[in-house]
């Protein structure tokens, strides 16, 4: 039977999402910003999208931008703010393990004369507080850091960072929530957060569809411009159909979450007592669980490439990763592991495991079965490091 543990990559739209979907294509094409019936129906189904997430959310309906999803999201924080306060400062703070479509914006930023500072992680991936403070300075004007990270699943303290920067006000707080959103709490407003990025697509909505929580106040520099689309900050026909489904995802994806958050847990805890007796294999990230998100589980077979592992269980009809479905080569060692500590073997050998709130006990069965049947056939393959340091020769 199939079994697909690739949710932080993309997850299966609910059937209640793609009947709402397709129901707005068929009836509601009309444009939002056109004045006759048609387009008044549609602005309707429109704001009425963002009502419900931005209940969900805790904020105004006025503070949602709808955008393409992570990436752009992504980018609209980062840039619209370091190009909307550069007069204020030019110095930006990160960390070394974001998401490419952070991490690739600030390096842009760098070269356009922005000073960066990538903050370090201990070996379970998670930032120091007191680090972060002593990187601040009287120039810095953008603290960005993700909320869950989408490779190994570390939770970063979102919460304590918050709390850190509300003594610097003129500091903006932008968090990644991609792989926290409808996983985990999310607090805006009572956490400090300026800016936040979410992608349909992560919690069972459809590709193409993302917000950005902008809070009151704040500027951003566009980066589209033309019709002036939400607010003037996102110019382009609005996708309805799209937006709307999101709205919906959102909402079935944060419907009783804590009991929800409580079985991923329960069953990471089950994928994670499974690999750990295996004695080739080596998990990753922090033993408490309470540090690491409920539905990623990241693990590595030091002496053996990751696609081949991922590629012999693909015969057997399971599905993961290697690590971010975004990253440009999956034979590179992964930068996140690399931060992390892990030796360059770990890093190239490094796979994901995601999950949601349908998978149960025998699919991890299934999985672990699997795995140790794999692990098995390809331990002759495996080299030494000894023997990698000769082929490199």
């Amino acid at each position: 039977m199939m079994l697909y543990l690739d949710y932080a990559a993309t997850s299966p739209l609910y059937e209640e999402v793609i009947d709402t979907i397709t129901e707005v294509m068929k009836q509601h094409y009309g444009n939002p910003s056109s004045i006759h019936g048609l387009g008044v129906q549609a602005e309707k189904l429109l704001n009425s999208a963002k009502e419900v997430m931005a209940g969900i959310l805790g904020v105004l309906a006025a503070q949602i931008i709808c955008t393409s999803g992570g990436t752009e999201s992504n980018n609209l924080a980062i840039k619209g703010a370091a190009y909307s306060y550069h007069n204020r400062g030019k110095h930006l703070i990160t960390t070394q393990i974001e998401h490419p479509s952070v991490k690739e914006v600030f390096i842009q930023l760098e070269q356009e004369g922005f000073r960066v500072t990538y903050l370090s992680v201990n070996h379970a991936g998670s930032i120091d507080i007191a680090a972060l403070k002593a990187a601040i300075c009287e120039d810095t004007i953008l603290v960005s850091i993700m909320y869950v990270n989408n490779e190994v699943g570390t939770i970063q303290p979102i919460q304590d960072i918050g709390e850190l920067l509300a003594d610097y006000p003129k500091i903006l707080f932008h968090v990644d929530a991609v792989q926290g959103i409808a996983k985990l709490p999310l607090r805006l407003k009572e956490w400090g957060i300026d800016l936040c990025s979410a992608s349909a697509h992560k919690f069972r909505g459809p590709k193409g569809a993302g917000l950005l929580y902008r809070r009151e106040g704040v500027q951003l520099k566009p980066l589209l411009v033309g019709g002036g689309q939400e607010s003037g900050l996102r110019s382009g026909t609005e996708n309805v159909p799209l937006i709307v489904g999101m709205a919906k995802a959102l909402r079935i994806s944060t419907e009783q979450l804590a009991a929800k958050t409580a079985h991923k847990y329960h069953i990471r805890r089950l994928f994670v007592e499974g690999i750990r007796e295996i004695p080739q294999l080596r998990l990753t990230g922090s033993e408490i669980e309470e540090e690491m998100a409920p539905h990623i589980v990241h693990f590595s077979y030091a002496g053996m490439k990751a696609e081949v592992v991922v590629h012999a269980l693909e015969q057997r009809e399971i599905y993961l990763s290697t690590k971010s479905a975004c990253a440009s080569d999956e034979s590179d060692p992964s930068y996140v592991m690399l931060a992390m500590g892990c030796s360059p073997e770990q890093a190239v050998s490094g796979l994901r495991i995601s999950f949601s709130d349908e998978h149960n006990e025998q699919d991890v069965e299934q999985f672990l079965a699997a795995l140790r049947g794999v692990v098995r056939e390809l331990a002759p393959m495996v080299q030494k490091p000894a023997e990698r340091r000769g082929k490199r020769r």
